[in-house]
């Protein structure tokens, strides 16, 4: 199969799978254990993601900039400055550290 093949699969897939969402029936979804998956899997995927982009590159582990940032931005949140200052303060910790 040809890349664009695998793109429109890809596609179809990911727009069956939201259209399935539509056909759940709501109280199925308001139960406590729904809402705990849900949101266990929210942070879940958010934590994978910013791991991946802060240490790898390719397939290989690095330390650099964004690992600094990553930390950076961690402090600015473990002293509660609003969500604006928090990539504020990881931007400038990535420029910083790609200065030096």
């Amino acid at each position: 199969m040809s890349q664009w093949g695998w793109i429109l699969l890809a596609s179809a897939a990911a727009f069956a799978t939201k259209f399935a969402g539509f056909l759940v029936p709501p109280h199925w979804l308001d139960g406590p254990r729904a809402r705990a998956a849900a949101m266990s899997l929210t942070v879940g995927l958010l934590a994978s993601l910013t791991a991946v982009n802060a240490f790898a590159e390719g397939r290989a582990l690095v330390l650099d900039a964004r690992a600094g940032a990553l930390l950076a931005a961690a402090a600015a949140l473990a002293l509660r400055l609003p969500f604006l200052a928090v990539v504020v303060v990881g931007a400038a910790a990535a420029a910083v550290l790609r200065l030096l």
